[in-house]
């Protein structure tokens, strides 16, 4: 556990580090955001940030994002700091701890971040011929490609591997592929000196350094670049990187995990996925099985969503009833753990009764999430909607149909483009080129987090 300290915590610096330490954390500080940021910069990296509340939070969350450093922040306060501590949280802090600091209490903090980073819960005899897999390459250094869809938990698996190999006192960095557009992810991969770009204003660590004798995982590999991949596949065989505008190769030494949604043989067949690098990624494939293929784990995996967001909520932890039981082993969850993790939040925010029933198990929008009763009526309102659709497309042409599928399903996911994709079966990169298509012809397209009917 890696925990940087930014600023001076009230006079209470050296009695925090020394109770972080004293659980088990590496301890860095800085004195202010810059400093901070500079570390980050610098590949030095941290699993968790701890602020004091005096310092500019939202300035430093909002330069995180900017930069794309994804690391949880907690910040500390004396009592009398109740505002600062209220715009902390607002800002997206996670917690909040008073000053002086307690050592049960830091150490608790710490005991979490590093138990989010390798719980994997799991009953259901799938899961368990998975994790036993698991179990037995976790200790190598051979590369590991996690495939299944999305919301399986593949990046949890990863933490998993991370967690029981021998590089688990080492960092474990994370990049999304998909997230990152293509202009900026090799300098994201393996960081640039200064100058080497427009924006580049100081040398930047790249992931690959920053991980160096830890984990690496590349997570949505499918949707690399093709040229990008190429220097991909060096970086994997050689253990040599060259940074964007360096003259000088770097060497690393980490262990690589990647994952996708997609079949990436087919990619290789269609020329997007480079064969020679899935089989460098590719020496152990675990495949993550679909929620709806592990029934044993619904009850459970509830039972500790529950507990979870009870206590972040501040609410009580009612069980589930008999027939709210039923529904949810019964539903289909097409979004997997993710799927059933936003459902039970819901749920339990929404619960009146000393259990929770089906009527407080609802989807996004309302409605009910349906059940083994409902089955009739559902299959006949599909056919009903099918057999609206079909009529509405005679007289109009493919690239019509094809642009209002691919905006509603974008209005559907609230312009997250990644979500989009997924539902579409396209890749990332095929999306954005069409919304720059549409872009371009002066269709609306929505943006992150909007509809097309909220942004007119």
């Amino acid at each position: 556990m890696r925990l940087l300290i930014i600023g001076a915590l009230e006079g209470q610096l050296s009695q925090a580090t020394k109770l972080a330490m004293d659980g088990g954390a590496k301890v860095a500080h800085a004195d202010t955001i810059e400093v901070a940021l500079a570390s980050l910069r610098a590949g030095r990296g941290a699993d968790l940030l701890l602020a004091d509340v005096m310092i500019d939070i939202p300035a430093l969350i909002a330069s995180l994002e900017a930069e794309r450093i994804h690391v949880p922040l907690v910040a500390c306060g004396t009592e009398s700091n109740a505002a600062a501590a209220v715009n902390a949280i607002r800002a997206g802090a996670k917690d909040y701890i008073p000053l002086p600091p307690d050592a049960e209490l830091i150490a608790a903090v710490i005991a979490a971040v590093a138990r989010e980073s390798s719980d994997f819960l799991y009953r259901d005899p799938s899961m368990a011929r998975i994790v036993k897999l698991a179990d037995q390459v976790a200790p190598s250094d051979a590369s590991v490609l996690i495939t299944g869809e999305s919301g399986t938990g593949k990046e949890v698996m990863a933490k998993y591997l991370h967690a029981r190999s021998k590089r688990a006192a080492q960092p474990f960095i994370s990049i999304n592929c998909a997230a990152i557009p293509d202009n900026l992810l090799e300098s994201e991969l393996f960081g640039h000196e200064k100058g080497a770009f427009t924006g580049a204003v100081s040398r930047r660590v790249g992931k690959f350094e920053e991980a160096h004798g830890g984990t690496l995982l590349l997570d949505e590999i499918s949707e690399m670049d093709a040229r990008l991949q190429a220097k991909l596949l060096r970086a994997i065989q050689e253990r040599v990187i060259d940074r964007v505008g360096g003259t000088k190769p770097v060497s690393v030494d980490i262990r690589i995990i990647a994952t996708s949604n997609r079949d990436l043989a087919e990619a290789v067949r269609e020329g997007s996925f480079r064969e020679d690098l899935l089989f460098r990624l590719n020496v152990v494939n675990l495949k993550m099985p679909a929620l709806r293929d592990r029934p044993g784990d619904v009850i459970m995996l509830a039972d500790h969503f529950i507990k979870k967001y009870a206590e972040a909520n501040g609410v009580p932890a009612r069980p589930l009833s008999e027939e709210a039981r039923t529904r949810l082993t019964a539903a289909r969850w097409p979004g997997n753990v993710r799927e059933l993790e936003n459902t039970l939040h819901r749920a339990v925010l929404l619960a009146t009764e000393d259990e929770i029933t089906p009527e407080a198990i609802l989807t996004p929008d309302g409605g009910s999430l349906g059940g083994p009763e409902s089955g009739d009526a559902v299959a006949a309102q599909a056919v009903a909607a099918a057999e609206t659709i079909s009529r509405s497309f005679v007289g109009r042409t493919v690239a019509d149909v094809e642009r209002d599928l691919i905006l509603d399903t974008l209005d559907h996911c609230l312009g997250n483009r990644t979500h989009a994709a997924n539902i579409l079966g396209i890749s990332i990169r095929t999306l954005r080129n069409k919304l720059n298509q549409y872009t371009d012809e002066g269709v609306s397209v929505p943006g992150p987090g909007e509809q097309r009917s909220s942004a007119a």
